[in-house]
């Protein structure tokens, strides 16, 4: 498996597919409808996951997609790879027009993220990474979308050392803020002199921590599996860990349950 080409072949659906989203978000107005879970669905919701399956489907690896009919764990389970699909992370801050909204795709290995690709579309801001290779790199595009810098050195992603910061700056989501989390920062202000909170929408909180503009993320609230694969991979690969709640394993996927448990990126 050439990992380079499925990295480059997400890319180019994630730009297309945010290409079919701006033309929807920029129109004076859109329909919205509500799923079965009560979650909110658009016109480019769909659009998005239409353009992304045409680039997908010629890879020959099954694809798990929330907009996409959910096939049982019967056949899944025998799936060593599979491609976990966001078409719209972030339906809710489409519907607000505040732009924190993104493209999520990751290919999974044994239940492992191995490459993942998150587009943002308003701001035309990439971030991808080669899990194996331990690479993870942000890339803004200018408005010919070019991606002849894929790759670079110069747009690559690293860890800075956290240990010694006296200011610890904590991802909170605007929507999820509960009892448990409360907690969680009362018991880093006993260890740190600051705690700031950073806000961000969908799967954009990861790429703050793997940025370096937070530190932790705590997410205690209900998240699917295409919510979090290519936020866990561009974390992983530059050396942040992804783990459960409750026992500190790593997050899995093509789980029979595709809910995540509660998580912290750290």
């Amino acid at each position: 498996m050439n990992l380079d080409q499925n990295i480059t072949i997400a890319i180019n659906a994630s730009i297309d597919a945010g290409k079919a989203i701006m033309e929807i978000y920029t129109s004076p107005d859109f329909e919205t409808e509500i799923k079965e879970d009560n979650s909110p669905l658009t016109k480019a919701d769909k659009e998005s996951n239409k353009v992304i399956m045409s680039y997908l489907e010629k890879t020959d690896i099954p694809i798990i997609s929330e907009e996409n009919k959910m096939l049982g764990y019967d056949e899944r389970k025998n799936w060593d790879l599979c491609w976990l699909v966001d078409p719209l992370d972030g339906t809710k801050e489409f519907i607000k027009r505040n732009g924190e909204f993104t493209v999520n795709i990751a290919l999974i290995k044994d239940g492992t993220p191995i490459l993942g690709v998150i587009y943002v579309p308003v701001t035309m801001e990439l971030y991808y990474a080669n899990v194996q290779t331990r690479e993870s790199f942000k890339n803004i595009l200018n408005n010919t979308e070019e991606t002849n810098a894929l790759f670079s050195k110069e747009n690559q992603l690293r860890l800075s050392d956290n240990q010694k910061k006296e200011l610890i700056k904590v991802v909170g989501s605007r929507s999820h803020m509960n009892e448990q989390t409360e907690n969680f920062i009362k018991d880093l202000e006993q260890k740190h002199d600051e705690v700031e909170i950073v806000s961000k929408g969908s799967s954009l909180k990861f790429c703050l921590v793997a940025e370096g503009k937070a530190d932790v993320y705590p997410r205690i609230a209900p998240t699917m599996e295409w919510d979090t694969a290519a936020g866990h991979a561009i974390c992983k690969a530059v050396g942040l860990k992804v783990t459960q709640w409750e026992t500190d394993k790593e997050l899995s996927y093509n789980k029979e349950n595709l809910l995540n448990p509660y998580f912290l990126v750290h």
